[in-house]
């Protein structure tokens, strides 16, 4: 959703006085603010932000009824991982328990047999009932035939940790993927097993045989798409950058879809260290079965993450297309989604992913949101047995098994995210596109608070107009910093409303400006652009140095603001300051100064005006015009540029007390001690900064003081002379950079 400024545009008399409507509403609010900004939803990204119940949306970013979805049976397991098709439903593999369950066409769930192992990640049937399943750690696949009360193991890799996906290639044989080390076995039909590959690297994740009997094979660690014949002969199709391949969708030209992870959601955790590069083919080398386990689960029915190869920056989630040349293309990107599983079925992919639990329909290269469920993860996809509509969708934190039956829902609601509006804020009106079939209906409500998580101090939902009306005056909307919206579409006959575009406008309470700070640099300091150019008037840089009696100017130190570069000009002050509004209206400073005489130390008020409507955040000014004293400064920020006249604040802020000084430093009694000068100074307003004196044109020294400090505005100053000097120059320094030299020639003949 976007906040941003109201543009008009041409409209109807209806829309005309809604806005005329909105202003007086947001107008009545005392010290409201006069910009009103817009919440808009006008793409595929800002719809995505909001909440799905029962409402799909398309590539162009429409709002519509999803397609019907019903819930099969709820399972109590805390976690499922895979489902296979049977003869009497489907087959779900379950985690913690290491239990495999047959759901039944009625919704009925059985528990087929408990594994020793806690998961079980992979599951296969026959079209003959009988059910092979894949437990991990330990590398085991299970059988349990047609009639058979406990199952057998039928292959145990002591070398590996997990059983990843089970198949069938076109000879028949059970095919399984393994994980530490990535390897290929497959179980004959007398059960023999035979390692057809060891892929070298650390998971071999998924399997998906072609037509023509060779199979894709997908890794992670090193993330390859491999080919490989059925005489045994492997090729690379995709090296990826992404670390895992972690499902195919096979079409019957040869095609296949990928789906490749890089994923803080994968179950397989590749932050345990690189591939195993060094086993041969035939599955030769030391350590596999010392590997540490990389799946962890969660308690709370949550799958863990896993882990992003070191420095990428790309999408969790990637789909590729392979043509049967291998060539790859990519169809999409998910950007904060991990996909879990593929389906091809009908004439469409179907895509289920984690995080936010939503299954995807993509055909004709657009990609649909058909359902978002309630279980954050969806884990499996399996085609029905009878093409009765969609596909068989396995779900995970919130275990259950649904299915698309077909057709529309004829009712489905979408809530925006919570809208924030920044600053408390009265909202005015509600305007939507889209198309509202005959016989269909939209609903709008809204809501608003003062907390960013909707809770119990929120409004209640509040309808909004009548049906089919598409501006709504939000009025009898209570003020608060977090708005609503939500949308229920009512469908007949198959056909409902479609929302294309929406916009709810708002203008924030105004609130006081915020002075952060405001000071006053050293005297002498000035601001100016880091374009300004001097031409006639004359500045310095700052920070003067000396080399002999002569003086030399150097460059400033950088301090300054970025845009802002520093000079120095004798006798200016600059006064600078920081300040914000909240409402992010645009600041107008004003400056007054007043002497700090026995007045204003009483109270009376005495500013004077300096200078007004400025723009920048700084000021600087020639301060010789101010007689030598005490002053004050007083800063003034208001936002009444962006604000009505009566609508505007002000915030205020004074100035530490600021010494103007344009009189050198007086040289007092002058004495000669031996082969020194004493000397007593004194200034009337500011401490002295600097003493330096010259014996003869020479080099400028530096004096001591008789307490080795040189900071008061007394000072009693000690100079080494000898005697038959004949030119003795003291040069003093205030604060306020006045600067005055003293002939103490006739001294040094006493």
């Amino acid at each position: 959703m976007l906040a941003s400024d109201v543009r008009l545009r041409p409209s109807s008399p209806r829309r005309i006085a809604l806005l005329a409507a909105t202003a007086l509403l947001a107008g009545a609010a005392l010290a409201a603010a006069a910009e009103v900004k817009l919440f808009r939803a006008a793409s595929r990204d800002d719809f995505l932000a909001g909440s799905f119940d029962g409402i799909s949306l398309d590539p162009l970013g429409a709002l519509a009824l999803a397609s019907r979805i019903e819930r099969l049976a709820a399972i109590d397991e805390p976690f499922v991982f895979d489902a296979a098709a049977h003869p009497e439903g489907w087959v779900v593999g379950t985690g913690n328990d290491g239990r495999v369950l047959l759901v039944e066409r009625d919704g009925a769930v059985r528990t087929l047999f408990d594994a020793a192992e806690p998961e079980v990640f992979a599951v296969w049937a026959d079209a003959d009932g009988t059910v092979y399943a894949g437990a991990s750690p330990g590398a085991k696949v299970y059988r349990l035939a047609p009639g058979e009360a406990a199952p057998e193991v039928v292959f145990t890799a002591p070398e590996a940790t997990y059983v990843w996906d089970l198949a069938r290639d076109a000879g028949g044989r059970l095919l399984i993927a393994t994980g530490l080390p990535g390897r290929l076995y497959a179980l004959a039909a007398d059960g023999g097993a035979e390692l057809l590959l060891d892929s070298r690297d650390r998971h071999l994740r998924t399997i998906a045989p072609l037509p023509g009997g060779d199979l894709l094979l997908g890794t992670a660690g090193q993330g390859l798409v491999l080919r490989m014949s059925p005489g045994g002969r492997v090729r690379t199709l995709h090296d990826a950058p992404h670390p895992e391949v972690l499902a195919f969708a096979v079409a019957g030209d040869g095609s296949a879809y990928v789906a490749l992870l890089a994923s803080e959601a994968s179950l397989v955790d590749l932050s345990a260290g690189g591939p195993n590069r060094g086993q041969g083919q035939n599955g030769d080398g030391e350590g596999e079965g010392d590997e540490q386990p990389a799946v962890t689960i969660a308690p709370q029915g949550q799958l863990t993450v896993g882990s992003r190869g070191a420095g990428f920056t790309g999408p969790r989630s990637v789909l590729l297309r392979l043509d049967p040349s291998g060539t790859a293309e990519e169809i999409w990107a998910f950007a904060e989604e991990t996909v879990h599983a593929l389906l091809l079925h009908g004439d469409a992919l179907w895509i289920g992913t984690g995080e936010e639990g939503r299954l995807y329909r993509y055909a004709d290269q657009r990609m649909v949101l058909e359902h978002t469920l309630e279980a954050r993860q969806i884990t499996a996809l399996v085609a029905p047995r009878e093409d009765d509509g969609g596909p068989v969708v396995l779900t995970t934190n919130g275990a259950a098994l649904y299915h698309l039956p077909g057709g529309a829902v004829g009712r489905g609601t979408y809530s925006s995210p919570v809208l924030d509006a920044g600053q408390v804020a009265r909202f005015g009106g509600f305007f939507w596109q889209g198309s509202l079939p005959p016989g269909s209906r939209l609903e709008l409500a809204f809501r608003s608070g003062m907390a960013a998580e909707p809770d119990a101090t929120w409004t209640d939902w509040l309808p909004g107009a009548e049906e089919g009306e598409r501006e709504i005056g939000l009025g009898d909307l209570p003020a608060g910093r977090y708005v609503q919206w939500r949308a229920t579409l009512h469908g007949r006959d198959g056909e409902g409303p479609r929302l294309l575009r929406t916009e709810l406008s708002y203008r924030q309470l105004n609130l006081r400006p915020v002075i952060k700070s405001f000071e006053v640099l050293d005297p002498g300091k000035i601001l100016v652009p880091s374009n300004f150019n001097p031409q006639s008037q004359t500045f310095e840089p700052w920070s003067p140095s000396r080399e002999g009696i002569f003086t030399t100017l150097k460059s400033g130190d950088g301090n300054a603001e970025p845009r802002l570069k520093e000079l120095w000009k004798k006798g200016y002050l600059t006064l600078r300051w920081q300040a914000e509004d909240a409402n992010e209206d645009a600041l107008r400073y004003d400056l007054a100064f007043r002497p700090e005489r026995d007045a204003a130390l009483a109270g009376d008020d005495g500013w004077l005006p300096m200078a007004a409507d400025l723009e920048d955040s700084w000021y600087s000014f020639d301060a010789t015009v101010l007689p030598d004293g005490t002053y004050r400064f007083r800063l003034a920020v208001s936002d009444r540029a962006a604000e009505p006249a009566d609508g505007d604040l002000e915030a205020f802020k004074l100035s530490p007390p600021v010494i103007v000084d344009h009189t050198p430093p007086e040289l007092g009694e002058v004495r000669r001690d031996g082969d020194r000068l004493v000397v007593a100074v004194r200034d009337r307003l500011s401490p002295l900064r600097d003493a330096v004196y010259s014996i003869d044109g020479g080099e400028w020294q530096r004096v001591t003081t008789a307490d080795g400090l040189l900071d008061g505005r007394r000072e009693e100053l000690r100079l080494s002379v000898p005697g038959g000097s004949r030119l003795v120059l003291l040069r003093l320094t205030d604060a306020a950079h006045n600067v005055v030299t003293f002939d103490l020639s006739t001294a040094t003949e006493r």
